[in-house]
C-alpha cells in the first residue's frame, strides 16, 4: 500500500477501489459532478481534500445514518456532523474541564470559558465527516492527512491516510510502522501526541 501524497494522488480507479471494500448493505450513489462538489463546499464554507473529492466523485455511499450525504441530505444533519468535532471538544470544556494549554487562562466562569474556547476554535481548521465520526482535514492543499475518530476530546489516529483508514474501517488492515510520522493537523495533534 502505497501513502497518499502530492506525488502519489488518490486516482478515480484507486477511489473506486476503496469503495468496493465497503460492505454489501452499503450503496453507493453515482459519482459527485465537479459542479456538485462545488455547491457543496460553496453552501458549507469549507473545501473538501483532494483525495476525499476524488473519493465522492468515484461514488457517494450511502445507506446508513453513518454516511454523510452530500447530494441529497438533510442540511440539518450535515450542520451537525460538520459541526460535531467542535461541539465535542465545547462538551469537555463545559462538563469535564479540559482546557488547552494555549488558551490562557481558564475563566472560572464555564459560560465565559465556553465563549473563550469557542473563540480558539472558530480559528481553528475544519474537519469533515467521512463516515461516522471519523473524519479527514477540509484543507484542498494538503494531500494524505490522517484520518481521525473523533469524539469529544478522545481523538485518535484512524488511518495515516484515506486508503490506510478504508483498510482499517472496512478491509483488511496493514500494520503502521511504529517509526511512521502522521501529518500534523493544527490543534488536533495535541491530542494525538
Amino acid at each position: 500500500m502505497t501513502a497518499i501524497s502530492p506525488e502519489n494522488p488518490l486516482s478515480s480507479e484507486g477511489a473506486q477501489a476503496l469503495l468496493a471494500m465497503l460492505p454489501a448493505r452499503v450503496e453507493i450513489k453515482r459519482g459527485m459532478s465537479e459542479r456538485e462538489l462545488d455547491h457543496v463546499e460553496e453552501r458549507w464554507g469549507f473545501r473538501f481534500a483532494p483525495e476525499h473529492r476524488t473519493l465522492l466523485g468515484a461514488g457517494l455511499p450511502t445507506g446508513s445514518r453513518s454516511w454523510p450525504d452530500w447530494r441529497d441530505g438533510d442540511p440539518e444533519d450535515l450542520a451537525e456532523r460538520l459541526s460535531w468535532p467542535v461541539d465535542g471538544v465545547l462538551f469537555d470544556v463545559e462538563r469535564n474541564g479540559f482546557w488547552h494549554p494555549d488558551w490562557a487562562p481558564r475563566p472560572t466562569d464555564t459560560q465565559n470559558a465556553l465563549e473563550v474556547a469557542r473563540t480558539h476554535l472558530a480559528k481553528v481548521a475544519l474537519m469533515v465527516p467521512i463516515y461516522s465520526h471519523r473524519c479527514l482535514l477540509a484543507d484542498p492543499e494538503r494531500t494524505g492527512t490522517p484520518v481521525l475518530s473523533m469524539y469529544q476530546t478522545d481523538i485518535i489516529y484512524y488511518g495515516t491516510d484515506l486508503v490506510d483508514y478504508f483498510h482499517h474501517e472496512f478491509g483488511r488492515p496493514v500494520a503502521t510502522p511504529d517509526d511512521h510520522q502522521y501529518a500534523t493537523i493544527p490543534f488536533c495533534s495535541y491530542f494525538l501526541d
